[in-house]
Formats: C-alpha cells, sequence, structure tokens
C-alpha cells in the first residue's frame, strides 16, 4: 500500500462550469481509491498566501453533489500576479514565497492546479522555485490551451452560444434584422466557429481570419435578393476592426477587457446594407450555469488522471485529451504551445463548404 498523501487543489484564473466535477473527481480517486488527504485551497493562490493558509478539507460526502454544479465551489483569482502583486499603497511585491511558505506549512505532497496557460505558467513558477510536486488539468471556455483537444468548460459555452443563435434566429426572422451575436474568445475563435456551424449563423467572424465589410454586406445582399430578409453574425470579441485595431474597454481598476466588436459591426453593417441591426453580447453568461454532460465527463476523466500522475511520482505535468484518451504533458510543452483556429482546418472547410461568410 501507498503512504498516505495529503494533496491540495485549486482553481486559478477565469471560472468555468465542469471544475466542480473536476474537484469532485479529485477527491473521489485520492480518497475513495488511494485512502489520501485532499484540502481544497480557497480563492486560488490567494489561500496559500494567507497566513494561515485558507483551505477546507475534503471528502467524499462533502462533494457528493458537485458533478452538476456550475462555477468553482473553492472560489478563483484571475488578478494580481503573485510575483508583482499589487499593494494598497500603488507599489507591487513578491510574494511567491507566502505561498510557497503556505504549501510547506500544510504538509502538501502535492499540488493540482485547475487553470488555464496563463494560470499554469505562474503557479509552474513558483512551484519551481518552492521544490513544491505540481500536475495541471487545463480548463478554459476559449479551449486554446495547447496539446489538449479539449479543456475543461469549452463545451459548455459552445452550447449556450449554440442556444443563443437558435433564439436569435426567430426574432431576426419576425423583424428582417441582422443579428449579431459576441461571443468570448481572448485570442482565439474556436467557440465562435463550432456555434456558428451548429447554430446556423450565416456569417462568422474569427480573429484568426482577416475580414473586409464589403464581404459581410455582400452576403446580407444576396440572402435579401433570395427573399431572406435576416441574417445571423457571429464574432469572436477578440476580433479586430476592419483597420486592425483591437477594441478593449479599461474599467476603473485599470483593467483593459475585450468587448465592442459587436457594436462596431452593427453601425458598419447598417450602413452598408440598410438592415436594421441588433447586437447581444453573452459575456459571462458563457461561463455559468450547469454544465454540459461533455463537461462533466472531461471534468471527471482529467480528476481521475491527475490524482493517478501524483500516484505515479509524475510531477510538472498536465493531463491532455489527445486521440480519445487522456495522457499527460510536460506542463512547458502545454503553455509552448497555443491552440488557435486553423484556418485551413476542417471546421474552417465545414463553413465555407455549408455557404457561411468567413468575412473574407
Amino acid at each position: 500500500m501507498q503512504e498516505q498523501k495529503r494533496i491540495g487543489i485549486l482553481t486559478s484564473g477565469g471560472d468555468c462550469a465542469g471544475l466542480n466535477a473536476a474537484i469532485r473527481a479529485v477527491v473521489c480517486r485520492a480518497v475513495g481509491s488511494y485512502g489520501w488527504k485532499v484540502l481544497g485551497i480557497r480563492q486560488a493562490t490567494m489561500g496559500l498566501m494567507n497566513s494561515p493558509p485558507d483551505f477546507i478539507p475534503l471528502e467524499i460526502d462533502t462533494v457528493e453533489e458537485l458533478l452538476i454544479t456550475g462555477g468553482t465551489f473553492l472560489g478563483t483569482t484571475n488578478t494580481g500576479d503573485p510575483f508583482a502583486y499589487p499593494m494598497p499603497d500603488g507599489s507591487t511585491r513578491d510574494r511567491s514565497s507566502e505561498i510557497i511558505a503556505g504549501y510547506h506549512q500544510l504538509g502538501l505532497d502535492a499540488l493540482i492546479v485547475i487553470g488555464g496557460d496563463g494560470s499554469m505558467d505562474i503557479v509552474r513558477k513558483i512551484a519551481q522555485k518552492g521544490g513544491m510536486n505540481l500536475v495541471a488539468i487545463p480548463k478554459t471556455i476559449d479551449n486554446d490551451v495547447g496539446s489538449t483537444e479539449r479543456s475543461i468548460g469549452f463545451d459548455t459555452a459552445v452550447n449556450i452560444a449554440t442556444e443563443s443563435l437558435d433564439r436569435l434566429h426567430f426574432t431576426a426572422a419576425s423583424h428582417n434584422r441582422v443579428m449579431i451575436l459576441e461571443v468570448m474568445g481572448r485570442d482565439a475563435g474556436h467557440i465562435a466557429i463550432s456555434a456558428g456551424i451548429a447554430g446556423g449563423a450565416h456569417i462568422i467572424l474569427i480573429p484568426e481570419i482577416p475580414y473586409n465589410l464589403d464581404s459581410i454586406c455582400e452576403k446580407i445582399h444576396e440572402r435579401q435578393e433570395s427573399g431572406k430578409n435576416y441574417s445571423l453574425v457571429i464574432v469572436s470579441e477578440a476580433v479586430k476592426t476592419e483597420n486592425g485595431e483591437t477594441i478593449k474597454n479599461i474599467n476603473r481598476l485599470g483593467q483593459t477587457r475585450f468587448g465592442g466588436i459587436g457594436h462596431y459591426l452593427a453601425d458598419k453593417i447598417c450602413a452598408c446594407s440598410g438592415a436594421e441591426t441588433r447586437v447581444t453580447v453573452l459575456g459571462h453568461i458563457q461561463r455559468g450555469g450547469t454544465p454540459s454532460p461533455l463537461d462533466r465527463l472531461t471534468g471527471s476523466v482529467f480528476g481521475v488522471a491527475a490524482v493517478d500522475l501524483i500516484a505515479e511520482g509524475k510531477y510538472d505535468c498536465m493531463v491532455s485529451w489527445q486521440n480519445r484518451q487522456v495522457v499527460s504533458v510536460p506542463i512547458p510543452e502545454a503553455i509552448g504551445k497555443y491552440s488557435t483556429v486553423d484556418p485551413d482546418g476542417m471546421l474552417v472547410k465545414t463553413a465555407r463548404g455549408l455557404g457561411i461568410c468567413l468575412g473574407n
């Protein structure tokens, strides 16, 4: 029998559907199969930064009902770089050593981080600095983590965007309007291309494929001339203006966020086509709600696999879905690759084959 290990688990970065399913799977495997102790770290690395560390012991009974719940019951954060943590006086401080101290204070044998490429990069640097054993689980609704075909949260986001297009069909047809749906996608258009095909969009705009407004308006005119006086457009938030400018908003905290390309396009499309145009921005609706069956499955598979890596003594690795099975990939390799939509890939070919305008 293996010695009883103490492992920590935290969720870092933006929330998404399927995180709780992964936490549940980690606990069920670690406690139920190996007899280990599992500590849930609250509010990502901030929980380890606190003194004493902010955590809760996790048992199978604790997580039994988590499979179908959205978000992360441990809490998370996507602000505050531990190596340059913002202080109340406006200065920054390297607080990575406090996180390392929290890990060792809890007597952890390993830490599982569920996050995107940014979170994995930061936590890995801390782990390398402090002698922490680390295993990572990929999650991002953008599905842009390299070396894995699937990340937790993506499928639910696509389902929500697809359902939104389904609903917009009817109101667009009723009022002879062009309906624009702006979806998330920091640098990649996976949500837009997948939901656009599944939801019957007539125009799909993603950051990987440059567009021009003449092609968009030509598509709308073609539909108008054929008696179809409405059109559905889905656009990724990272799409730039026709002149190559990125539309971002800066909030009161000085944080920069994507947003606004939908309204920019609405004005341009209305001007060139004469069509009445409306915009729906999904925003964080894509992150929330009940996880899809596939995200529950993905979280469960990844959670069990992450615990098994610890049992095998394999650290500095990320679990990855490849060729219908889970494998482990070195974290540097996983975050060293960025997964964007292939302009020559199958989804783009499918969209073109269906007569969908991609803006070029």
